[in-house]
């Protein structure tokens, strides 16, 4: 894999960053907050990744466009409670990241978080501006719509043949189906490898640091 590729487009949560148990208590504590029944985990799962107004339209649906805002409200209060450097990237992901740019491949963020979300997680833990390119759920079409691939595909004039897509939800396997480009799955995150390899990913790797192993990186 290692020559196939030269741009590598990461989702965010559950992918690079360890934050799905925090998401996940998070959309209970809103839930409950707004008098709406509490998702069981599994279902509070089964949305990250998607935009956060999309997500509780996907939990509640039905609901009018003013409770689903005091849905997002009451997340995003408890949410950013926690700093980005409780939470943190996985355990090798730096590293891993600072070989690939070293080695001269263009990497790229594509999250269901809002751009306001994920600056400031990117500030907090030192790497504002490292990613050659990111897109947010709020500035283009949520997840699995294809579009923010696009949009990445073209600002960075990278062929769809020479991307690939490392994520780990269903939301992004189908985001890298609907824009035709591969995509490798990680099962440290929203999905279990079973869900993940009904997609037929290229491979479901257990931690997103084995990618490493796949383009055989040796760090300096």
């Amino acid at each position: 894999m290692k020559d196939r590729y030269e741009l590598l487009i990461f989702d965010w949560d559950g992918t690079l960053f360890d934050s799905i148990g925090w998401i996940v208590s998070s959309l209970q504590h809103a839930a409950r907050e707004s008098g709406f029944e509490v998702p069981s985990e599994s279902a509070a799962r089964s949305v990250i990744g998607l935009s956060l107004p999309q997500a509780m339209q996907t939990l509640y649906p039905g609901s009018t466009e003013a409770m689903a805002q005091r849905l997002v409200h009451h997340y995003r209060e408890i949410y950013n409670t926690r700093t980005a450097d409780a939470l943190g990237l996985f355990m090798g992901v730096e590293t891993m990241l600072l070989d690939f740019r070293r080695l001269g491949y263009r990497l790229a963020v594509a999250t269901g978080k809002a751009r306001s979300g994920l600056d400031r997680v990117l500030r907090e833990i030192g790497m504002n501006g490292f990613f050659h390119a990111t897109r947010c759920a709020d500035e283009t079409a949520s997840k699995p719509h294809p579009l923010m691939i696009y949009q990445l595909l073209e600002e960075l004039a990278v062929t769809g043949d020479r991307a690939l897509l490392i994520g780990d939800s269903l939301h992004d396997l189908r985001m890298a189906q609907n824009a035709g480009i591969d995509a490798v799955a990680v099962a440290c995150g929203a999905n279990t490898r079973h869900e993940l390899m009904e997609l037929r990913p290229l491979h479901c790797l257990e931690t997103t640091t084995e990618l490493a192993q796949l383009f055989a990186l040796e760090s300096a």
